[in-house]
C-alpha cells in the first residue's frame, strides 16, 4: 500500500510572467484605443499614435486624432496607472498586515473622499478660486486626508508604533463615521438626483479624465512602484512576524508608518481623480501569489501589471459594452473580481 505524498506547487517563472503582463498590457491599451463609441480600424490607431510619437503616418485626420489621442490615450493611460497603484498598494497592506481581505481602501481613505465628493456634490460647498471637477477632485483629496489623519490618531500609541491591528480597527471606525455621515447628507437633501450621482462616483470612472490629469496619475504609480520595490525585502521579512522581522535588522516601526501612509497617500490621489474602484487590489496580489509565489521582488511588479491590465480591460468594457451608454468601472471590476476571489475562496476551502 502506498503512502501519497504532498506535491510542490509548481510556480511559474517571474519573468516570464513580467514578459507575458507585459504584453498583455498593451494589447490591452491598445484595444481600449480602439474600441467605443465610435470604432477605429487597428490601422487608425498605429497612426494616430505614430504620428504623435513622430514616427510618420501625417495622413491623420483631425478627428481620428482627436478621438484616439485626445479622448482615448488620457484615459487608458489613467486606468493603466490606477490599476498599477491599487494592485501594489493591495500586495503591500496585504503583507504588512498579515490580512488576506486588506485592499487599497483598508485606511478609510475611500470613505473620506466620499464625504468630500459628496459635500461638493450634494452641499454645494465652494472652494475659493475653483470649480467644477477640479473643486470636487480636491475635495476628495482633502476628505481622504482628513480620513488618514483620523485612523492615525485612532491607532498610534504614546510610544509612536502603529501596530497593523489597531491601523485596521481605526480604518473601520473611520470608514462607518464617513459612511453615516454620507448616507445621511444625501437621504436629507431633497435633491432626487442626488443618490445617482454619488453612487455614480463612488463606483469610478476615468470618463473626466484628460492629459493633466493622466500625466500625474502615472507620475503618482511610477513613483510607488519604484518606492515600494525598495521595500521587498522588507515585506517578506513582516511575513514571519514583527520579532522575526526586527531579528534580520528590519526597522520595523518605520517601515511601517513610510508604507502605510504612503501607500494611502497613493490611494488617495487615485481615488480624488476617479472615486473609489474596488477589487482590483483585493484579487490580483492573491492571484499573482497563486501563479508565481509569495516574494515580494516578483509579487509587486507583477501586481502592478496585473492591476493595470484588469483596470484598462475593465474600462474599455465599461464604455463599450451598452453602446450609448457608459457603466461606472467599479460594476466591471466587481463581476470580475468577486467570481474570481470566490473560486479562489472555494479553492483554500477545498484543501482545508
Amino acid at each position: 500500500m502506498s503512502t501519497a505524498r504532498p506535491v510542490a506547487a509548481v510556480r511559474a517563472p517571474v519573468p516570464v510572467g513580467l514578459a507575458v503582463l507585459v504584453v498583455v498590457l498593451v494589447l490591452s491599451m491598445g484595444l481600449g484605443l480602439r474600441v467605443g463609441s465610435v470604432s477605429a480600424p487597428w490601422e487608425t490607431v498605429f497612426e494616430v499614435v505614430a504620428r504623435r510619437l513622430r514616427l510618420g503616418s501625417p495622413d491623420v485626420t483631425v478627428i481620428d486624432d482627436q478621438i484616439i489621442w485626445q479622448l482615448r490615450m488620457p484615459r487608458v493611460l489613467a486606468a493603466a496607472a490606477v490599476g498599477a497603484a491599487l494592485g501594489i498598494v493591495g500586495a503591500v497592506l496585504q503583507s504588512l498586515t498579515r490580512n488576506d481581505l486588506a485592499d487599497p481602501y483598508l485606511l478609510g481613505v475611500s470613505a473620506g473622499a466620499t464625504v468630500g465628493a459628496v459635500s461638493v456634490i450634494v452641499l454645494g460647498v465652494s472652494i475659493a478660486g475653483v470649480v467644477g471637477t477640479a473643486a470636487l477632485t480636491l475635495a476628495a483629496f482633502v476628505g481622504a486626508l482628513a480620513a488618514l489623519a483620523m485612523v492615525l490618531v485612532l491607532a498610534v500609541g504614546r510610544s509612536g508604533a502603529l501596530p497593523p491591528s489597531r491601523a485596521v480597527l481605526a480604518g473601520i471606525i473611520v470608514s462607518q463615521i464617513c459612511a453615516a455621515f454620507t448616507s445621511f447628507v444625501v437621504l436629507k437633501s431633497g435633491q432626487q438626483d442626488a443618490p445617482r450621482r454619488v453612487l455614480s462616483w463612488t463606483l469610478g470612472s476615468f470618463g473626466g479624465v484628460r492629459w493633466g490629469h493622466a500625466v500625474l496619475l502615472l507620475v503618482v504609480a511610477t513613483v510607488a512602484v519604484v518606492a515600494v520595490l525598495f521595500f521587498s525585502r522588507h515585506l517578506d521579512a513582516f511575513a514571519f512576524g514583527d520579532t522575526a522581522a526586527r531579528s534580520l535588522g528590519v526597522p520595523t516601526e518605520r517601515v511601517r508608518w513610510a508604507l502605510l501612509v504612503g501607500t494611502a497617500l497613493v490611494v488617495a490621489t487615485m481615488v480624488a481623480f476617479t472615486g473609489a474602484i474596488g477589487f482590483v487590489g483585493l484579487v490580483v496580489p492573491h492571484i499573482i501569489r497563486l501563479i508565481f509565489g509569495p516574494g515580494h521582488l516578483g509579487l509587486l511588479p507583477l501586481s502592478a501589471l496585473g492591476g493595470a491590465c484588469l483596470m484598462v480591460l475593465s474600462d474599455t468594457l465599461a464604455r463599450s459594452v451598452m453602446p450609448g451608454q457608459e457603466i461606472p468601472v467599479g460594476v466591471i471590476t466587481a463581476a470580475i473580481g468577486a467570481p474570481v476571489f470566490a473560486l479562489l475562496l472555494r479553492r483554500d476551502a477545498a484543501r482545508s
